[in-house]
């Protein structure tokens, strides 16, 4: 069985039918990424054989279950992606074996050094370093063992360090309530003077270089639009079978069909052509989600029906991990 099929299993054994109770709830279920643990899915960003098609298919299962235990899970991808860069470095040896088991987990605090923000900046002193600033948007927080953390310094290079994910009176969060994966308890994080020792650095390059290759935005975030896809799809098409529906099942047909071309899009796309597949791709989840509540009626308005789940999530989607780039080209499609 490969992880996909893992993937998919977890999904629609454990994460779907849990997805309405985790949408109310201020974190992920502990048992959700000990099963995700257990698959070895906090491994496949270390699997040499999985490639953006593969890493894709895991992502896009999983979403189709439960957002909110997704994010905190991909994040967990970058942080495994940097170390298996540098597999005989010290610091790969003393915590990859345990990130790719699932053993400690790691998440990302990386929105700190992008171009609008720039407010995270990294200093030395007395050879280890030292953080300064404000970093939004980390998610899994209380949930991860160490953070994949970004900061700029006075000569504008990117300093990447594997900071210990704990309290400390150096470093404040602030919860942000939102209208979809709640549960991922992201949060916003100040840095007053918080010490990160020498050891932990795992690379550093010039600012300009680092934007350059993150212009484009991830590929890989992208999948998320397609797991709300296909889980409207199959509850159309329930939906559909149930009630005789053949314009719900025709619906259902022409979103499947759009997906399957959608992803094989971002799929091939190259760096200038990723924004406009990533567009694409949440543009049709936000129509797929649209779909499956006007296919439910009234009843989609409840909180215990999944359209309205689903819609919140397709919403989240269209800003997720976004770029400017493609922010203007959702704008294009949606207006």
């Amino acid at each position: 069985m490969t992880l996909a099929d893992r993937a998919r299993r977890v999904a629609d054994d454990v994460l779907f039918p849990a997805a309405l109770e985790v949408d109310r709830a201020d974190r992920v279920p502990p048992s959700h990424l000990d099963r995700l643990a257990a698959e070895g899915l906090y491994g496949a960003a270390a699997d040499a054989e999985l490639d953006l098609a593969g890493l894709g298919a895991i992502v896009e299962a999983l979403a189709s279950g439960d957002m909110a235990t997704t994010l905190v899970w991909i994040q967990h991808l970058t942080p495994v992606f940097a170390l298996s860069g540098e597999p005989s470095s010290a610091l790969a040896k003393t915590w990859l074996p345990a990130l790719v088991a699932g053993e400690r987990r790691g998440g990302i605090a990386l929105a700190g050094i992008r171009p609008k923000n720039n407010f995270l900046r990294v200093r030395r002193a007395g050879g280890d370093f030292v953080l300064d600033g404000f970093v939004p948007w980390v998610t899994g927080w209380g949930m991860l063992d160490v953070l994949y953390v970004g900061a700029r310094d006075a000569d504008d290079v990117v300093h990447f360090l594997l900071m210990d994910a704990t309290e400390a009176p150096s470093l404040r969060t602030e919860t942000q309530r939102l209208v979809a994966v709640q549960a991922s308890n992201t949060v916003n994080m100040t840095f007053d003077g918080h010490v990160v020792p020498a050891d932990r650095l795992v690379s550093a390059q010039p600012f300009e270089e680092w934007r350059a290759g993150d212009s484009g935005g991830s590929s890989l975030n992208g999948f998320l639009a397609f797991g709300v896809i296909d889980r409207c799809v199959r509850l159309l098409r329930s939906t559909a079978d149930t009630a005789a529906d053949p314009a719900g099942a025709a619906a259902a047909d022409r979103l499947a069909a759009e997906a399957d071309v959608a992803r094989a899009a971002l799929i091939a796309a190259d760096a200038p052509g990723t924004p406009e597949a990533r567009a694409n791709a949440s543009e049709l989840a936000w129509r797929a989600a649209a779909t499956l509540a006007a296919a439910h009626g009234a009843r989609s308005v409840l909180l215990s029906n999944h359209a309205q789940r689903l819609a919140r999530e397709a919403a989240f989607t269209l800003v997720f991990g976004s770029r400017p780039t493609i922010r203007d080209a959702l704008l294009k499609r949606l207006a």
